[in-house]
């Protein structure tokens, strides 16, 4: 196997007996590095501060992070023509901020007979947003409600936007 030293340096094609014995007489611990490599590459180093250290870099690699979140936006097939601007505006600020949305459009009573109704209002919602995001998911009936799911297009995500 080759072997690496505890501070990086390169000792060399070692059989495995004077490898363990190397690792015993440093008071580290004999970690294989590359299974997959000819000859496997094997490293002398603590194996506990190496585990420590890897579990810091996770944790500082999430910090980092930003998660996707699905927000929803309601409406319903009669929505006035300023309450839709003002949720498409309110969508869109979701969108730049990374995250995806679902909009729903709620059919209540008589409402649930004209279906294309609310289809409307979605695809106005879309065609409004243009290249802020994109339809994932096409409107779909679900029951007494119709929706639809947009994600941000990666061009336009910014950082928090202050609310609208």
């Amino acid at each position: 196997m080759r072997l690496i030293g505890p501070n990086g340096e390169q000792i060399g094609v070692v059989p495995l007996l004077r490898a363990l014995e190397m690792a015993r007489d440093s008071n580290n611990n004999l970690v294989e590095v590359s299974p997959t490599a000819q000859p496997p590459v094997c490293r002398l180093l603590d194996y506990g501060k190496f585990k420590y250290e890897q579990t810091r870099k996770e944790r500082e690699a999430r910090k980092h992070q930003k998660t996707q979140a699905l927000k929803e936006m309601r409406l319903t097939p009669k929505i006035g023509e300023h309450d839709l601007g003002f949720k498409t505006n309110v969508i869109e600020s979701f969108l730049q901020e990374g995250d995806k949305v679902k909009v729903t459009v709620r059919f209540k009573g008589r409402e649930n007979a004209h279906p294309e109704l609310g289809r409307a209002v979605l695809e106005e919602v879309a065609k409004r947003l243009g290249t802020s995001g994109s339809v994932e998911r096409a409107p779909l009936l679900e029951g007494r409600s119709m929706s639809m799911i947009l994600t941000p297009t990666a061009s336009k995500i910014k950082g928090p936007v202050a609310p609208v």
